[in-house]
């Protein structure tokens, strides 16, 4: 468990990936909300049941302890609804966020964040979710583990497409 947060929660994923960017490059995209959330409302998308959700960030745009970023919208028809806030921000190594209300389907309470370490020629980025399981405990047994994995995939996906090199026609980076 992180320093992120002092709550335990009953569930955990994690999503890893190299990165060929700075650790302060890599902190800079992932400290953009809208850089990590795009997809929850990118569209629709079938993990969303065919919804998706609407970004709003207060003044200090989820760049700063205490901010608040809030999410609201549909999945599967039923609307969603999640107020976070950030418990720690510390560049460029980590960051974490935690639900403070949240109206969620498959899973409950959750801290959520990453963390961005050295690597060879380049940074090592972990994306974590730690997780309560939802109200409905059927739905959250069915689902859960599948949207917290897809979640921090998803997100670690932004950030390795997002510093992917571009290739020449023999696959060389240019």
């Amino acid at each position: 468990m992180s320093s992120d947060t002092k709550r335990q929660y009953r569930y955990s994923e994690e999503a890893s990936a190299r990165l060929t960017a700075t650790a302060e490059e890599v902190f800079t995209f992932l400290d953009d909300h809208r850089s990590i959330a795009v997809h929850m409302g990118a569209g629709r998308s079938p993990m969303m049941g065919g919804g998706e959700m609407a970004l709003e960030l207060d003044a200090g745009g989820g760049r700063e302890v205490g901010s608040h970023i809030r999410m609201t919208g549909t999945a599967f028809g039923l609307k969603l609804a999640l107020d976070q806030v950030v418990v720690e921000r510390t560049p460029p190594t980590s960051k974490a966020w935690q639900t403070v209300s949240q109206r969620l389907i498959v899973i409950g309470a959750y801290a959520m964040g990453f963390r961005i370490e050295p690597a060879a020629s380049g940074t090592q980025l972990t994306v974590w979710i730690r997780y309560d399981a939802a109200p409905n405990r059927v739905l959250g047994l069915l689902g859960g583990r599948m949207y917290a994995r897809w979640c921090v995939r998803q997100m670690r996906d932004a950030a390795a497409a997002h510093f992917r090199p571009e290739l020449d026609a023999a696959g060389r980076a240019r």
